[in-house]
């Protein structure tokens, strides 16, 4: 039997992924530093949640590919709460913001044609990419005072394959939010190359204070003369990444056509389930109760990090508007991996880097959504270790 090119990838455990699980298994202490499931750090759920699936209208089975009327009317709901004024005929249901990916690749693009996304960014992009034979280019940051998109790189990495450009609001993992400025600067690229934009606002609730003015924009809005498809989903708005209920929203010229075509695509798989369509207007009606917890859990993890570094002038962490993550910067000396490695060793577990697309050393990305003991622990693990290396004289750093 011979298998498809686009699965050709290296399943072999990784070092760091088998040492993990070693560690694990022996039943050794680790404090978890990469926690990105809400429903596993501790926060309290409604007792009642679970009783939106019991409501009878799930037992009709009413196929709608773009999904249930008042499931896309509360995703409308939603986004009045963001001050945009959206109709549930510019939604498309999806299980997942992966699976909306999917569908606006193949919306967009044919074999061999490219998408531009910023980076450092989510690597899960890589495989939807490849699954649907739509080639990635990386388009990087730049960091001055905060986080910054350079236009210029942009428009120099497109050609004539290139159909749309992927925008994180904010980006996991920098807590980057698009500026007003470089939206529109987003947008004149569009125009000038004729490129679609896909904009992900998993985390857009997730805000830290001040900058803003309120709470930044969302691109459900649209952009002058562009066509904008934003994606979110349930698995950060609610803090609820099991329940798989996740959506498009398409805005801009050319709008209704993509739908048409969505509507094609959406019917093929018909992925959505009824229960989950029918509790969605209660899920977000009481999402604020989660995200309280969830940002409140954020700020004071962000504090603790802040205070325990404070002591180690050489490693900083860079800013962050937004998100559950944080990325920090220790010295370039020796591969993240083998950071990584030694501080597992010492029960602290962390992502290197180069995970999201940074470069392999000097760079560590930490989740700020864990149990506020058991992210002390870590960072002070962290913290620990760095010095120590800091006072060997056979030290890398």
């Amino acid at each position: 039997m011979r298998f498809s090119q686009r699965t050709n990838w290296n399943t072999e455990e990784s070092e760091l992924a088998w040492a993990h699980r070693l560690r694990a298994e022996a039943g050794e202490p680790i404090a978890d530093l990469t926690a990105s499931n809400p429903t596993r750090c501790g926060f309290a759920y409604d007792p009642q949640l679970l009783a939106a699936l019991m409501d009878p209208d799930a037992l009709d089975y009413d196929p709608q590919p773009r999904g249930l009327w008042r499931a896309r009317q509360a995703v409308c709901g939603y986004y009045a709460g963001h001050r945009v004024s959206l109709k549930p005929e510019q939604i498309t249901l999806t299980t997942s913001t992966s699976e909306a990916y999917s569908f606006l690749f193949r919306l967009l693009c044919d074999a061999g044609s490219e998408i531009l996304v910023a980076q450092p960014g989510y690597p899960l992009f890589d495989f939807l990419a490849g699954l649907d034979d739509v080639r990635l280019k990386a388009v990087p940051f730049v960091y001055d005072h905060g986080w910054q998109i350079d236009p210029d790189s942009f428009r120099l990495a497109a050609t004539p394959q290139t159909r749309a450009i992927v925008l994180v609001h904010p980006n996991n993992p920098t807590g980057h939010f698009t500026k007003p400025w470089e939206a529109q600067e987003l947008a004149r690229i569009c125009r000038e190359l004729d490129l679609a934009l896909i904009v992900d606002e998993v985390f857009l609730d997730y805000e830290f204070s001040g900058g803003f003015g309120g709470k930044p924009a969302s691109f459900a809005a649209g952009l002058e003369g562009v066509p904008v498809f934003v994606v979110s989903g349930l698995s950060k708005i609610a803090g609820l990444p099991q329940m798989k209920a996740a959506w498009i929203v398409a805005a801009g010229p050319q709008a209704v056509a993509a739908l048409d075509r969505l509507e094609v695509i959406a019917d093929t798989f018909l992925s959505m389930n009824a229960p989950v369509q029918c509790a969605l207007t209660v899920w977000l009606e009481g999402r604020e109760a989660i995200q309280r917890q969830i940002r409140e859990r954020v700020a004071a993890n962000l504090a603790e990090l802040d205070r325990q570094l404070t002591r180690l002038p050489e490693v900083s962490r860079l800013e962050v508007e937004g998100g559950w993550y944080a990325v920090v910067r220790i010295p370039a000396l020796q591969p993240d991996e083998q950071t990584v490695l030694a501080l597992l060793e010492r029960g602290v577990w962390v992502h290197p880097g180069y995970f999201f697309g940074m470069s392999p050393s000097g760079w560590l990305v930490v989740s700020l959504l864990g149990p506020a003991a058991e992210f002390q622990r870590g960072v002070s693990g962290l913290a620990d270790y760095l010095r120590a290396c800091r006072a060997s004289s056979t030290s890398p750093l």
